[in-house]
């Protein structure tokens, strides 16, 4: 029974080490696409104030977030 005990145990354990690094891993991950975003937006801001047009700023914006974020603008829209 002991054996039992301490083997469902150490199991449990084990699951909970295995969820909590793909937690982590996930994490990391999000942080990543955030900081990907950030800088598409940076550049974005950056075209626009170049005097280029929304529509040309708006392809890059896309262009660079292809795969990371949802939606046209990269996971973030404003008043427009």
């Amino acid at each position: 029974m002991k054996k039992a005990l301490f083997t469902l145990a150490a199991l449990a354990l084990t699951a909970t080490f295995s969820i909590a690094a793909e937690s982590e891993k996930e994490t990391r991950e999000d942080i990543a696409k955030h900081r990907t975003m950030a800088a598409a937006h940076e550049a974005a801001a950056k075209c626009l104030e170049s005097g280029k047009g929304q529509d040309v700023c708006n392809k890059e914006l896309a262009k660079a977030c292809k795969g990371i974020a949802i939606g046209k603008f990269c996971g973030m829209k404003h008043e427009h």
